[in-house]
């Protein structure tokens, strides 16, 4: 990939975060990071509604059957294990609801929030 599509993606990647961002913020969800990293993890944004704590990856594709194969059982490992080093030492977070959940960002189209793509244990 050539430095112009790949700095073409990053800009892309942020601008679906910041619409994702704001369609958790008008369903109510306070938004905890965003882009929260660990060596072998990521997850693009992690945000609490209550007792329920999520952690969102957020893919824009085409269609949103693109943008949900796009996250594959790589993506998913990645997503759990930055999830489960983001919980450690939060008890208080331990003690609600927690989720894996997906954003799917689509040209022209209000964003897809789609609940619990993946379990969170082992």
């Amino acid at each position: 990939m050539s430095l112009m599509a790949r700095r073409r993606a990053l800009r892309l990647g942020w601008q679906a975060e910041s619409l994702a961002v704001l369609l958790l913020r008008l369903k109510g969800w306070q938004i905890l990071a965003r882009r929260f990293n660990v060596p072998g993890g990521e997850v693009d944004i992690i945000a609490r509604r209550g007792s329920i704590v999520i952690f969102v990856e957020v893919k824009a594709r085409a269609t949103p059957e693109a943008a949900l194969a796009a996250i594959d059982g790589v993506k998913r490992r990645r997503l759990r294990l930055a999830a489960r080093r983001w919980l450690i030492g939060k008890d208080w977070a331990l003690a609600g609801v927690l989720r894996c959940d997906a954003i799917l960002v689509m040209p022209r189209r209000w964003p897809q929030h789609i609940a619990d793509i993946e379990p969170l244990g082992p």
